[in-house]
């Protein structure tokens, strides 16, 4: 094809279910293990209520193909706008001919894909039996996270918790209907973790939510909203009691909840257990016995991208979807 294809984001979910995404992610990390990935990029700029970030990332799937991800990030925008708090797109080039291959919603992308990440970090990091979920911060990206844990675990129940009580009241009543779980609004927050073999915080907070006292010995913790160096979602005593996983390790230490247990002494850079890409290659363990805690601290890397959009654009392309564009005409 010499045309660009114009993806829209009922095309990228119609093409990508979130089990072949976390196949696609899990596949990817592998890939970075084995030297098949090219380095990536990030950069942003702040805007008056959030900020516009830029990551870069490549990989070798048959040929070399390169993402480039543009995403507006508003907290503010449910509230007030009616929009969604990421919005953005991204483009995927062919890595030799330079070729801009598709040009495709983000905001699918991204929410599948951390999802996806944090399935990958489960597969190795929770207990095999685990089956009862806590989900603090009831936002769009909360179903995406259950319904991928869904996929590696046998979850049976799911407690959402949400400082507000329609988000919650909507998650689960939607998990019930479609996913097939049971699914309920936990009264408070401690309750819910008292009862939780997995523990997934998705909120935009600046103060920590939790700390180890309130989880179960075994239980398996992710961190994904900390994604700005003033977000914080963990308390810093989880990484010092706790194995500690992290997606990239530079991220983390910059701007997810690694950031703040560092500058709190509660752990080095060296205790970190490991990258996301040594667990999916098996050079490192996950959990190191049943009663032990496990953290999982994603801010999302350009690789995870690449790897959906590359998918999503192999797929497009043998089904027929999406909007042709000659751009150089």
């Amino acid at each position: 094809m010499r045309e660009t294809l114009l993806l829209t984001r009922r095309d990228v979910a119609d093409l990508l279910p979130i089990g072949d995404c976390i196949v696609a992610i899990e596949e990817a990390f592998r890939a970075q293990a084995a030297g098949r990935t090219l380095p990536s990029h990030a950069l942003g700029i702040e805007l008056p209520e959030g900020g516009l970030h830029v990551k870069v990332a490549g990989l070798e799937r048959g040929r070399p193909v390169v993402a480039a991800k543009l995403n507006a990030n508003i907290p503010s925008n449910p509230g007030r706008r009616g929009l969604p708090t990421i919005q953005g797109v991204i483009a995927l080039f062919d890595g030799e001919d330079g070729r801009p291959l598709a040009l495709m919603d983000s905001t699918e992308v991204t929410a599948l894909r951390t999802g996806a990440a944090t399935a990958v970090a489960a597969r190795y990091m929770a207990r095999p039996a685990a089956a009862v979920l806590a989900v603090c911060g009831c936002g769009a990206q909360a179903a995406y996270q259950v319904r991928a844990l869904a996929v590696v675990r046998p979850l049976r129940t799911v407690l959402a918790y949400d400082v507000e009580a329609m988000p919650a009241e909507r998650l689960a009543r939607s998990l019930s209907a479609e996913e097939g779980l049971s699914a309920s609004v936990a009264e408070d927050l401690p309750s819910a973790l008292g009862r939780a073999d997995l523990v997934v915080a998705c909120t935009p907070s600046k103060r920590p939510l939790f700390g180890p006292e309130q989880v179960r010995p075994g239980t398996f913790v992710a961190g994904v909203g900390a994604d700005a160096p003033e977000k914080q979602e963990l308390h810093p005593d989880l990484f010092s009691r706790g194995r500690v996983v992290v997606d990239s390790l530079e991220q983390a230490a910059a701007f997810g909840d690694l950031r703040h247990a560092l500058r709190a002494g509660a752990l080095r850079r060296e205790d970190v257990a490991a990258e996301l890409w040594e667990l999916a290659a098996g050079l490192k363990p996950g959990r190191a016995s049943s009663d032990e805690i496990t953290v999982f601290d994603s801010t999302g890397v350009a690789i995870e991208d690449a790897a959906a959009a590359a998918l999503v654009y192999e797929r497009a392309v043998a089904a027929g979807r999406g909007v042709r564009l000659a751009l150089a005409e």
